[in-house]
C-alpha cells in the first residue's frame, strides 16, 4: 500500500548514521525521518544543492556544469549521452563529491562511463555513420530514447529498427507505439518477437505499420534479412530497439556499417 510504502521510506531514512548525510531529490512526495546530526542535501537537474548548469546538447554530446555547494565543476561530458542521465549524473557526481572525490576524477568518470548493455549502447560513433542499440520496448521509452537522439543529431535523418516485444503488448499499444516511432524519418519493422506467447489473430507488426505517421519512409521485414535491407541504405543514424533477440542481429548490422 502506498502508506506502507512512505512508512518504509521512513524507516530506511533512519538508518543513516548520525554523522552521515542523505542526498535526496528536490521536491520529492516523500519525507525522509533521518536521526539528529544526518545532514540533508537535496539535487536535481536545475536546481537544488547538487544541480547542473549551462547544459549543451548537441554533435552527438552532451556537456554540463556541476553545482555543488561552494563547489563547482566545469564542462563535463556525460559518457551515455541521453537527457535523463543529466539528473542521473548530478545524482552520482553528488555522492562521489561528498565522499572527497577530486574534480578531475568525477570529470574522467563521467566521461568514461558507458553504462549497461542494450541501454542507449552506441556501438558506431562516427562522423558519418552512429548506430546504437536500445532495449526500450514500451511506447514511453522509445519515445525518450527517439526524443533524445533527435537532441543529439537535430539535422540527421534517424532511422529505427523495432521489433515489437509480445503479441499482447502491440495489441494494447499499437496506436502508442506507431505515435513513438513516428518521430524517428524512417521506421523498419520486423516480425513480433513472441517470447512466452502464443499468436493472437489479427495482431502482427502490420498494425503499428499502418498507423505510422504519413509520409513517413517505413517498411517491414523478417530479422533475417534485415542486414540485406541495411546494405542498401544510406544510414546516417541508425537506432534498433527492442526486448526480444533483435541483438542477435547487431554484430552484423555493426559489421555493415563500419565497411
Amino acid at each position: 500500500t502506498e502508506e506502507a510504502y512512505l512508512k518504509g521510506f521512513e524507516e530506511y531514512t533512519e538508518l543513516i548514521r548520525p554523522g552521515g548525510c542523505l542526498v535526496i531529490r528536490k521536491n520529492i512526495t516523500l519525507q525522509p525521518k533521518v536521526r539528529e546530526n544526518v545532514k540533508i542535501y537535496t539535487y536535481s537537474k536545475d536546481e537544488g544543492d547538487f544541480h547542473a548548469e549551462n547544459i549543451r546538447i548537441g554533435n552527438g554530446e552532451i556537456r554540463i556544469d556541476f553545482v555543488a555547494p561552494n563547489a563547482r565543476i566545469n564542462d563535463i561530458q556525460l559518457g551515455v549521452p541521453i537527457s535523463i542521465n543529466i539528473e542521473n549524473g548530478v545524482a552520482a557526481m553528488a555522492i562521489a563529491h561528498l565522499n572527497g572525490v577530486r574534480a578531475e576524477e568525477i570529470k574522467h568518470g563521467m566521461a568514461s562511463f558507458r553504462g549497461v548493455d542494450r541501454r542507449f549502447d552506441f556501438k558506431i560513433k562516427q562522423d558519418k555513420v552512429v548506430f546504437l542499440s536500445d532495449y526500450a520496448h514500451h511506447p514511453s521509452e522509445i519515445r525518450q530514447s527517439l526524443l533524445s537522439i533527435r537532441e543529439l543529431y537535430r539535422e540527421k535523418k534517424i532511422t529505427v529498427v523495432f521489433q515489437p516485444h509480445l503479441y499482447t503488448r502491440t495489441r494494447d499499444f499499437y496506436k502508442d507505439f506507431a505515435s513513438a516511432l513516428s518521430l524517428a524519418d524512417e521506421v523498419i519493422l520486423l516480425d513480433i518477437y513472441p517470447a512466452r506467447e502464443l499468436p493472437i489473430p489479427g495482431i502482427t507488426s502490420q498494425i503499428i505499420y499502418d498507423n505510422l505517421r504519413p509520409g513517413i519512409e517505413k517498411s517491414m521485414c523478417s530479422k533475417e534479412h534485415i542486414t540485406e535491407v541495411l546494405k542498401s541504405k544510406d544510414i546516417e543514424i541508425l537506432i534498433t530497439l527492442g526486448a526480444g533477440d533483435i541483438e542477435d542481429c547487431v554484430p552484423a548490422i555493426t559489421q555493415i556499417l563500419e565497411s
